[in-house]
């Protein structure tokens, strides 16, 4: 009922010049916009709001980890959006009540009205904004989707580096309040109308193929729509096949660990002699490589099987989680923290850029609705179960050679997957 209130953008208008790096360029901005609902956006308002409401660690990270699993159980839903009306009105959509929910924690007062925030913006930063930003670019390529899929998560991951730093700046000058009102303002203003301006749902609303490729008359493109649908996956249909929960699996694993690690950064890195200066530092290559890596993934999506480049994810957490009693100052920490960002982006690569190409695009947001779902969930476990292993051992290392239980089983699990093939539908 809500999507029937929003003012409904007019057709596109048909363009001489391929629309589809432009897009690209939207869904980057969209995707940067998401930093605010993001682990790194809301981690520099902690303090601030613990000394005005009186409220301890404990229970600031007790009610994330609440709003965090109550705001993934809709994406699934909210993907299917995506499906049923286009980028464009999902977009405009979420964009709209992300600004709404950022305005709200403004008014946070206690603990519940804290729950309902994180809820909020975990929901709609983190989840349903990425998923429509990364979704929109999908039916634009086809022989360059993983490529282009790469360029949007790479300049958005960038862009909503930068948050934490405006954030901060905002909240010297005005207040903690204050800057949540500010970025409630700047995601009205950017992702609104980049959604009813700018974004285009089908390279054929405007007359235009994937990739640029020559326009098809009138019934060759329709025909080939209706092919494109025909073999596409239904959620059900996806969610039944081996190769979807080994990249879910893939996902979760990185999500869940990689979110521990970098909860934890200061403590982990500080028993292997990092000073707080230095394990903050780390961040810094753990940027460079997630950036490079997601480049990189999504040409290699391109090219090569979704097993391979899962392996490559996996290994290379693995490798991560075993470094950690290993790392020093100096070169280990910080191919430490390259390992770290690569692993984790390379499996957020691999499923916005194959899912696409391993299911078809009919019900690709529905499917990867699911994904982020599973995705957000993961990242509220990460941190308790290391701390909570770090309080039984009084080590980190003890509770990440358990958890390599994960990395390892998924690789597993993704070797023996294989392509999935749709099963006959009557009719």
């Amino acid at each position: 009922m809500a999507v029937s209130l929003l003012p409904q953008p007019q057709p596109p208008r048909r363009s001489t010049g391929f629309s589809g790096w432009r897009i690209v360029a939207f869904a980057a901005i969209a995707l940067g916009m998401t930093g605010p609902g993001q682990t790194v956006g809301v981690s520099v308002f902690v303090d601030p709001m613990m000394a005005t409401l009186d409220l301890t660690r404990s229970q600031v990270s007790t009610a994330y980890l609440i709003g965090t699993l109550t705001g993934s159980l809709l994406l699934p839903r909210l993907g299917k959006l995506i499906d049923d009306r286009g980028a464009r009105v999902a977009m405009a959509l979420v964009g709209g009540l992300f600004g709404v929910v950022l305005a709200a924690m403004a008014g946070v007062v206690g603990l519940i009205t804290l729950v309902l925030g994180y809820t909020g913006i975990r929901m709609l930063g983190q989840g349903a904004l990425s998923l429509v930003a990364t979704t929109a670019v999908a039916p634009w390529f086809q022989r360059r989707r993983g490529f282009a899929i790469g360029v949007t998560t790479a300049v958005g991951s960038a862009g909503l580096s930068l948050i934490p730093v405006l954030s901060s700046r905002i909240i010297e000058l005005v207040g903690w309040r204050g800057a949540w009102i500010a970025l409630a303002a700047l995601v009205w203003l950017v992702v609104v109308p980049i959604a009813v301006r700018g974004m285009i749902d089908r390279p054929s609303d405007v007359g235009q193929q994937p990739d640029g490729d020559a326009p098809l008359g009138a019934e060759a493109a329709a025909a080939a729509d209706r092919e494109a649908a025909a073999v596409s996956f239904t959620r059900g249909e996806a969610m039944r096949t081996p190769m979807f929960w080994a990249v879910a699996g893939a996902v979760a694993a990185t999500g869940m660990i990689g979110t521990g690690l970098a909860f934890h950064q200061i403590s982990l890195l500080g028993e292997q002699g990092l000073t707080p200066v230095q394990a903050a530092a780390n961040f810094i290559p753990q940027t460079v490589a997630a950036l490079t890596t997601t480049l990189l993934v999504g040409s290699m999506v391109d090219r090569f099987a979704a097993k391979w480049v899962l392996l490559t994810s996996m290994v290379l957490l693995a490798a991560a989680m075993l470094m950690v009693p290993l790392v020093t100052p100096g070169v280990i920490a910080a191919v430490y923290g390259a390992a770290v960002g690569a692993a984790g982006s390379a499996a957020r690569a691999l499923e916005a850029a194959s899912f696409p190409k391993l299911f078809g695009l009919a019900h690709v947001g529905a499917i990867r609705g699911v994904i982020t779902a599973i995705s957000v969930a993961s990242t509220a476990f990460g941190p308790l179960a290391l701390s909570f292993g770090r309080d039984l051992t009084g080590s980190y290392v003890q509770v990440l050679v358990l958890l390599l239980a994960f990395p390892i089983g998924v690789s597993l699990l993704g070797l023996a997957a294989k392509v999935p093939t749709r099963p006959a539908r009557s009719g």
